[in-house]
Order: structure tokens, then C-alpha cells, then sequence
């Protein structure tokens, strides 16, 4: 704790200092500059030296001064008429979303700049904006000059890679030389494809009951039967894009699913791959995996690290087929006819083999285009 000690001089003199007794103590050398001191109570020897009252009087004076002429200048005065009537215009008429893209408006306070003009009319000068909620004098300088100086933004394009969403890696120039490709996905019961070509029209959309999966004990026999008899319908293509799932090893409950969707996967690559497509020789493998979470991400169908149904974005891309000039993808009018029916909330065609074949066939040709 520090408190003032008088120096001896001052005692003696204590009559020539009255009314300025206290902390403070000036001593009596006249040669010495005005200044005043605390001093410890514990050792009455260290001393700090404090500027004497007249000298922090004048700095707050002139503090208190600059201060007044801050004060005095309105937002209004910071800018050209010009640059007002351009800020004050947008303010009045912008919407949320267009308030939005200006610095420091994002979401509650573009709220409020619309419920304060609804409210209490236009803006009419600058220095009132300071009146709505959240925005306070340097708020609205940084939003008077963002929009008097709008920053653009550069569209950054991701750049996606091919090993992300498609297995083994192959040469991309392979992939953008095929004109058709079969898409497969694996089910519980079924196999489902869509056969889709370059110019992104449905060739062929059908899928197949098996009715040896998952009944009863694993029978290697009954099984290479039914995808043998699916693979001796699969049209001709230039690659085979067979789903890989996402079920973890983590969960036990599943095992048998995830073993099941791995032999099925395997007697697809061994009787679609031809044999002479080794690694050493200078022929692209012509059957891919395709990661079934890229093509969720892709059409936005996962929550969390799970996948949902694809059947509303199937309806969708039928219905645009119909109604736009260029759709996202062509339907067959046989096509349209025999499935228009079979997405429907509620439905239990059990259709959702058939959705994710076509999904994954749009993705996979929609991704490689995105990697260009």
C-alpha cells in the first residue's frame, strides 16, 4: 500500500502549504520541477512520482475537449450528399437477404433495419440508423462504407477430386471417353440399375427380385445364382458404377447386412470385369465403386452421417423432365409411364433401389464434370 510522506521541509513549512495536505507532497526546492510523490508504508523509502494536480487536470480538460468536437460531428457530415442518398437508398429498399450480403448485416441486424423502417418510416439521415438495434455509431460507419465500397466476392470453384467419390483410381480421360454407364445398387432382396448415357438420357431403369438374399444360411451357390442372372440382363456399357455402402464394422448389428452387401459386390466386379483387365496391362478396369455418401452429399440427402430417402428428388427430376426445355436428365415416355406411380409418399413398391441407381448415375457424370 502506498500512501504520501511529507518530507521535513514541508513540516516545518507546514503553514505555507495549508488546504493541499493529503496523499500528495511538493517539495521545497525551488529548483526542482513541480512534481509529487507516494511513498511506501512498508520500507518509507521507495518513492513514485505523480504529475501534480494541475497537469492531470489540463490533460483530462483537453481530453474532455477532443472529446466535445467528436462528438459534434454527425455521421451525416462524414459523407458527400451524394454518398448519402446512395447509402440511405439502399437502407430503405433492400431486402433481408440483399441486407444480408452487406458487412456486419448479417442475420439479426438486417432484421432489424427492416423492422425499424417498417416501423418508423424511411431513413431519413445517416446519423438515425444509429437508432436501430444492433448498430451502433462504429457499426454504421463499417456498413456505409461497405456499401459505398461493396467488396467482391471471387468464386472459389472446388476442385473435387476423383478418388473421393469413385474406387480404384483411374485415368479421368478413361471416364470422359465412355458414352454409357450402369449404374447398380445392391439391396436386400433386389438389384436395381439405371443404364444412362453421356447426353444424361435414361437408356434403360428396371431392377430384379433375388430371392436367395438373406434367407436363412449363407448359400454361395444360391446367391452367385441370382446375380449371375442379373448380370445376364445388364445392357452393354463402358463402365459399371456398383455402390459401395457406408455401413460401419463398428456396428455388430449390422454385420450380417454389410457381409451380405460385400459378397453381392464381389460376384459383380468377378463377372463384370473382363479378364483381361489386370493392372500391369494398359486396359481401365470397366467396374467402379462409387461412394454412396458422395452421392448423398450431392443431392443433399444426408443428415448427420446418415442418408435419406431419394424418392422426392427421383419425383422431381421426372416432373422436369416433363415441364422444362432442358432438364436435369431425359426420361423415355414408357419410363415415365411405368414408374409415375411407384415414389409416392407412402408407397410400398419399395422403390428405393431404383431411386439410388439413378441418382447415382446422374452424380457420377454431374462429379466428373466438376472436376474439370
Amino acid at each position: 500500500m502506498w500512501v504520501a510522506r511529507r518530507v521535513l521541509s514541508s513540516l516545518v513549512k507546514r503553514s505555507q502549504y495549508a488546504g493541499q495536505s493529503g496523499l500528495f507532497c511538493r517539495p521545497q526546492y525551488g529548483s526542482f520541477p513541480e512534481l509529487r510523490y507516494l511513498q511506501c508504508t512498508c520500507c518509507w523509502r521507495s518513492r513514485v512520482p505523480v504529475a501534480s494536480f494541475e497537469t492531470l487536470n489540463a490533460n483530462l480538460s483537453s481530453s474532455n475537449e477532443s472529446c466535445k468536437d467528436d462528438a459534434s460531428r454527425t455521421l451525416d457530415t462524414c459523407y458527400t450528399p451524394e454518398q448519402r442518398d446512395a447509402i440511405l437508398q439502399l437502407l430503405n429498399t433492400a431486402t433481408p437477404g440483399e441486407l444480408a450480403g452487406i458487412k456486419l448485416l448479417r442475420g439479426r441486424k438486417s432484421l432489424n433495419i427492416v423492422e425499424y423502417r417498417t416501423k418508423n418510416g424511411p431513413f431519413k439521415t445517416l446519423e438515425s440508423v444509429v437508432n436501430v438495434p444492433l448498430l451502433k455509431h462504429k457499426s454504421a460507419v463499417i456498413v456505409f462504407n461497405s456499401i459505398l465500397n461493396p467488396t467482391v466476392k471471387k468464386e472459389r470453384k472446388v476442385r473435387i477430386q476423383l478418388a473421393k467419390f469413385i474406387r480404384p483410381e483411374v485415368d479421368k480421360s478413361w471416364l470422359e471417353d465412355a458414352s454409357s454407364i450402369v449404374s447398380l445398387i445392391c439391396g436386400t432382396n433386389k438389384i436395381a440399375w439405371a443404364h444412362v448415357d453421356r447426353g444424361m438420357s435414361v437408356l434403360d431403369w428396371q431392377q430384379v427380385d433375388c430371392p436367395n438374399f438373406l434367407r436363412g444360411t449363407y448359400m454361395a451357390s444360391a446367391y452367385l445364382h441370382d446375380v449371375s442372372s442379373v448380370v445376364a440382363l445388364l445392357p452393354s456399357a463402358d463402365f459399371y458404377i456398383i455402390e459401395k455402402s457406408s455401413i460401419s464394422v463398428q456396428n455388430t448389428a449390422l454385420f450380417p447386412i454389410m457381409a451380405h452387401m460385400r459378397a453381392v459386390e464381389a460376384m459383380l466386379f468377378a463377372l463384370l470385369e473382363p479378364k483381361n483387365s489386370l493392372p500391369e496391362s494398359n486396359i481401365p478396369p470397366r467396374v467402379l465403386n462409387m461412394m454412396r455418401t458422395a452421392v448423398g452429399r450431392h443431392f443433399g440427402l444426408m443428415v448427420g452421417e446418415s442418408r435419406t430417402s431419394g424418392a422426392q428428388a427421383v419425383r422431381q427430376l421426372m416432373t422436369e423432365s416433363v415441364t422444362q426445355k432442358l432438364p436435369r436428365i431425359n426420361f423415355p415416355q414408357d419410363l415415365l409411364v411405368k414408374y409415375r406411380n411407384s415414389f409416392q409418399m407412402g408407397s410400398r413398391r419399395g422403390g428405393e433401389e431404383l431411386c439410388d441407381a439413378l441418382l447415382q448415375a446422374i452424380a457420377f457424370y454431374e462429379l466428373l464434370s466438376d472436376c474439370s
